[in-house]
């Protein structure tokens, strides 16, 4: 099940890429910006419950679609990049086995301990 799971979030992960060439952006942003969702482990240097509140908001697939959704919506590029790029990033990380966070530890995740 593990490798299904793996291959679905690699689908995703090339969906992302692919509704990325069709933006008016160059080439270098989609890399530039994949790790930028990670900013929000600085959630974790308050404590363990905001820095799991604030990671799993930017790590959501849900976030991520609806930003996407109200930039089509609204024509607002910038937010259907982001919404590209959570969606993404979301997605990579999973691909990685890491998951959204619980409160007692950033290594306790929806997918099971980072790192076993």
């Amino acid at each position: 099940m593990s490798i299904l799971l793996k291959f679905e979030e690699l689908g995703q992960f090339l969906l992302a890429i692919s509704l990325f060439t069709n933006l008016d952006y160059a080439w270098w942003i989609f890399p530039a910006c994949i790790l930028l969702p990670d900013l929000s482990m600085l959630g974790y240097l308050a404590n363990p419950k905001y820095g799991a509140f604030l990671y799993n908001f930017f790590h959501h697939k849900l976030t991520a679609i609806i930003l996407f959704i109200l930039g089509t919506t609204v024509n607002i590029p910038i937010l259907i990049l982001a919404g590209i790029i959570l969606f993404g990033h979301a997605a990579m990380d999973r691909i990685f086995g890491y998951g959204l966070k619980f409160t007692d530890s950033f290594k306790h995740t929806h997918l099971g301990e980072i790192g076993k």
